[in-house]
């Protein structure tokens, strides 16, 4: 079971700075999550970590600073960075982002041995072609080795158009192989049945990984996923072989896809469908290397970081617009009570009055809701009983 975060301050912080209690031979790797916003970065992390300790909603931008967490199994360690989706700094300014928002995602990549790039196959606008923000990070750090993990996949009724959008965000190269597509099934759109698509191979894979997509055997398909990695590109000396060269930006003018992904995961984040399977290919890929925390390390964020970032969940998930980016959050009271639970006040300071009706809602609806599920969350990620008391003011 994960280790619950402190639920004091110093306590938090000497946990930090413990010497790692690491194996003789330590594993370790560096995961940098990215995407466009929005695509599920914050709810793949705490399924993979098994505890939630990132914020998560439905509107943009919800992650705000880079933060990590910590997974350790047995003889290695996962560092996830979560960073803030990649944005441009004209988006930036009409959310009024702060400029950490710009800068974090970059930096999380110059310390990577992994990049997962996040696509939400569930959005039409956008799911068959990655973001100009994620290309040009790609292309940055081409030596860094990359997946492609197609999220919400569970809310897909026509599973064959998996098949598409494979083919668009990879140009049709995977690790370094042409993909074929075969199908099982005559294609039936209204069809949503368990494994409709092979999965069948041309040339054994170089590492059978228990679990990807590539490693299992062809009447074990993914669902609704089936590809023929086949003829190798280019051989040896020639073609994409050679793996990936720095692009600029005019490369990537013309561009939707990446042909350098090693491999390719299907999940549905939310529900949990899967994420074991890219959990096991994780521990798989990590290298020798010194562990950076002690095992009873989840997140490097303080507990009141965590608060904050929850309580900004739930009002995001229910005020309409722009209203929650106007709310300032101060811990009055920290404590511990008298049976040993968590007692927390906080104020919310909004601009308007008329902000403060929609935050409290109807008979108070509004706050106590937010108190109640932001509370439960809490207890949650602390793993003991916690009171949350939320008043509202206008500053």
């Amino acid at each position: 079971h994960p280790p619950p975060v402190a639920t004091d301050k110093e306590e938090q912080k000497r946990r930090l700075e413990n010497r790692p209690d690491q194996p003789q031979n330590p594993r370790v790797l560096r995961i940098a999550i990215i995407g466009a916003p929005n695509a599920g970065k914050s709810t793949l992390s705490n399924q993979l970590l098994g505890r939630k300790v990132f914020p998560v909603s439905k509107k943009v931008h919800t992650t705000r600073c880079k933060a990590q967490g910590v997974i350790t199994h047995e003889d290695t360690q996962l560092i996830i960075l979560d960073t803030p989706g990649l944005t441009n700094p004209l988006k930036a300014k009409r959310h009024n982002l702060e400029e950490a928002m710009l800068t974090d995602p970059w930096d999380s990549m110059k310390h990577a041995d992994l990049v997962l790039v996040l696509v939400d196959v569930s959005d039409h606008w956008t799911r068959n072609s990655l973001s100009k923000e994620v290309l040009k990070c790609l292309s940055q750090f081409p030596h860094i080795p990359s997946v492609l993990v197609l999220n919400k996949v569970d809310i897909l009724k026509k599973k064959f158009l998996l098949l598409e959008i494979v083919a668009d965000l990879t140009e049709g190269i995977v690790n370094g192989k042409k993909l074929e597509v075969k199908s099982a099934l005559k294609q039936d759109s209204s069809s949503s049945a368990k494994s409709p698509l092979q999965i069948t191979q041309a040339s054994p894979p170089e590492s059978k990984v228990p679990g990807s997509p590539y490693g299992q055997e062809k009447n074990q398909a993914q669902e609704g996923f089936g590809l023929d990695k086949s003829s190798d590109v280019g051989g040896a000396g020639t073609g994409e072989a050679q793996g990936p060269k720095h692009c600029g930006p005019e490369d990537l003018k013309d561009r939707n896809g990446w042909p350098h992904f090693q491999e390719i995961f299907m999940l549905a984040a939310l529900r949990g469908e899967e994420v074991d399977t890219l959990k096991r290919y994780l521990l798989m890929q990590a290298k020798p290397g010194p562990w950076e925390f002690h095992s009873n390390v989840l997140t490097n964020q303080s507990p009141q970081e965590i608060c904050d970032n929850i309580i900004r969940e739930k009002v995001l998930e229910y005020l309409p617009l722009e209203v929650p980016y106007g709310v300032t959050q101060v811990t009055e009271i920290w404590e511990e009570g008298e049976c040993g639970e968590l007692l927390i006040v906080k104020s919310l300071l909004v601009p308007r009055e008329s902000h403060k009706r929609m935050l409290i809602g109807r008979g108070g609806k509004v706050i106590s809701r937010i108190a109640r599920e932001a509370g439960q969350d809490l207890m949650n990620a602390f793993l003991c009983d916690v009171r949350l008391k939320l008043k509202v003011e206008v500053k």
